[in-house]
């Protein structure tokens, strides 16, 4: 069986902008490999992040991003609890991440991904078993076959 994904939220973001059509590409096949697999998974921070970040971009938008979110809802979020931010605390010092990837970093583990979908951190990157993927850098077959 191949090992879940988490998602960032930039890339949930880059599927829906128009502004560069390779990153948009690149992420709707991520997207949609994700689903058809059904190893995405989601914090409630990237969901928060999301819909924060759809509303600055596209304020008409309102509904298709909650229609979004609520589709989102069955990536299994992982809700950011006690342990979870005492884990990014340390992931934070001891590598030297900003805080908000650290919370990223740690949500995924909690949730035992092995990969995390982001461009914010260096490609093939390992972080205490979570191998860190751009999706620019490499297909979904890449994983998911």
């Amino acid at each position: 069986m191949t090992a879940a994904i988490f998602v960032d939220t930039n890339v949930l973001l880059y599927a829906l902008d128009h502004a560069d059509q390779r990153k948009q590409t690149a992420a709707r096949l991520w997207r949609d490999a994700l689903w058809k697999s059904r190893l995405g998974r989601i914090s409630f921070q990237v969901l928060e992040e999301f819909y924060v970040q759809v509303m600055k971009k596209w304020p008409n938008a309102r509904e298709a991003a909650r229609g979004e979110i609520r589709d989102l809802l069955t990536w299994q979020p992982v809700e950011i609890r006690g342990e979870i931010l005492e884990r990014a605390w340390r992931l934070q010092d001891r590598f030297q991440l900003s805080f908000w990837d650290a919370l990223i970093v740690a949500a995924a583990q909690s949730s035992s991904c092995r990969y995390l979908l982001t461009e914010d951190l260096q490609h093939d990157q390992e972080i205490d078993g979570l191998r860190i993927v751009s999706p620019f850098a490499c297909e979904p077959d890449s994983l998911l076959s």
